[in-house]
């Protein structure tokens, strides 16, 4: 169905002069051109669902299959889809992507797993013929991102990345009327920041795996850890084997903003300092206290998290602030505000969609305050499919905002700055940190960047 899908739309209204819909439908296209593009969800936990579902508010699907490691969670994703999408239809049931992958053509392929299998499962899925909604973080090592870029531009897939922010109501209403405007006057520094307790400080003992998971698959590429209970339920971001910690977690979010308010792409140099200063006793090994400097021309964006204490400002504690000569702009998921040099503060608060999507309210665990971002992204990403045009969170932006967090972590590893040559994939004059780049995957599992 390729290129039909492609431009269904255009086909349709482009062509309208010369044929009807009577007459392609004699001619046997119109059930091909008008049906449901074909969907799957890989990673069917709390927020691949949520993903799915925000889908299935906006557009006419066929979720055709779901594949988690996990059967419990498998179980229920299918019959919730079967309950939200329009024909009913229980989708076909896998705990491997790679026959799933294989036994399916498909449109379009939702991606919700733990981290560490965002790089190899988003590569196979573009591979595969499909188009790909890629939760964030696009990678756990840089080089992995490379690859990812490298397989949609091969292919010419569309991949959004799950930066909402680019599609949150609010947020563009911040971008048009304050930034765009010019109301910041210069801008000459950017601060970004999270203080969620969201450092796990649990220290479960060793069990043994339940017969309903598959421990080994759901590691995959990445080191294979004694299991200590269940590591979907969040967990899993307790530990770097799987993820970016928080800088990799939160920091992407609100640096990828930044960098589309301002229309920023690589940073010159990125420096780091932190640790685990405070919560020494858990298992976690993800930095508790971190602060890093994106550096620009005659601009640094720095971001601090804390997992403990209190925040720097209690109404924006996960947020970034934007500074010009002529006023500052807060922003968080929730709303945002600019105090002018001169003249009344202008406030604008989070859009929620409850009367048009009431059964948002409905839902278990949903982020109200996010929702709207998400079947904002997923319009974007099928207007882009159908268009044959970049989506607003495009796979080459998803991978500056990860790789920028990743090598932030990995300069307060080695205590030194780094500058990332994207054209050559080094780290400029730094042979360790460049060997770095790409991690070691677990046998079998091959790591998809083979470059030099």
């Amino acid at each position: 169905m390729g290129n039909i899908n492609l431009n269904r739309r255009q086909f349709i209204f482009g062509t309208g002069a010369l044929l009807s819909i009577a007459a392609l439908q004699q001619a046997g296209f119109a059930a091909e051109i008008l049906k449901a593009r074909t969907v799957a969800l890989i990673g069917a936990g709390w927020y691949g669902k949520s993903d799915l579902f925000r889908l299935l508010q906006v557009s006419d699907v066929e979720v055709v299959a779901v594949c988690d490691v996990d059967k419990k969670h498998l179980e229920e994703a299918a019959t919730l889809i079967s309950q939200k999408q329009k024909s009913k239809k229980v989708p076909k049931k896998y705990s491997d992507y790679r026959k799933l992958l294989a036994e399916n053509k498909l449109d379009l392929v939702l991606v919700g797993t733990p981290d560490h299998w965002h790089a190899l499962i988003g590569i196979a899925a573009i591979e595969s013929g499909a188009h790909v909604y890629l939760q964030k973080p696009i990678s756990v090592d840089v080089m992995e991102g490379e690859a990812v870029v490298a397989a949609a531009r091969k292919h010419n897939r569309k991949v959004q990345i799950g930066t909402q922010r680019r599609s949150t109501p609010h947020m563009i209403d911040a971008k048009e009327n304050i930034v765009e405007k010019g109301l910041l006057g210069k801008i000459s520094h950017v601060e970004m920041c999270c203080y969620y307790h969201m450092k796990s400080n649990a220290n479960p003992p060793e069990e043994p795996v339940p017969d309903f998971l598959d421990y080994e698959m759901w590691t995959g590429p990445a080191p294979l850890r004694p299991y200590d209970g269940l590591p979907h339920g969040g967990w899993w971001r307790a530990f770097m084997e799987y993820g970016n910690g928080i800088t990799g977690d939160m920091c992407v979010h609100m640096f990828d903003t930044v960098r589309w308010m301002l229309g920023l792409g690589w940073p010159k140099k990125i420096s780091a300092t932190g640790g685990i200063y405070v919560q020494k006793e858990a298992k976690s090994n993800i930095a508790d206290t971190q602060t890093a400097i994106f550096e620009y021309d005659d601009l640094n964006c720095v971001w601090t998290h804390r997992t403990w204490g209190t925040p720097a400002d209690p109404e924006f504690p996960w947020a970034f602030v934007i500074y010009g000569d002529k006023g500052t702009l807060k922003g968080s998921t929730m709303k945002w505000e600019f105090i002018p040099e001169k003249g009344e503060k202008i406030v604008r608060d989070v859009v929620y969609e409850r009367e048009q999507y009431p059964e948002d309210l409905k839902e278990p665990r949903i982020e109200l305050n996010a929702a709207p971002a998400t079947r904002g992204q997923m319009r974007n990403l099928l207007s882009a499919i159908d268009t044959n045009t970049l989506p607003v969170a495009d796979v080459l932006q998803g991978h500056i905002s990860t790789a920028s967090c990743i090598l932030a972590n990995l300069s307060m590893e080695l205590n030194r700055p780094l500058v990332y040559d994207p054209e050559k994939k080094v780290c400029v004059g730094d042979e360790e940190a460049t060997k770095r780049l790409k991690r070691e995957y677990r046998a079998p599992w091959k790591h998809p960047y083979q470059g030099a």
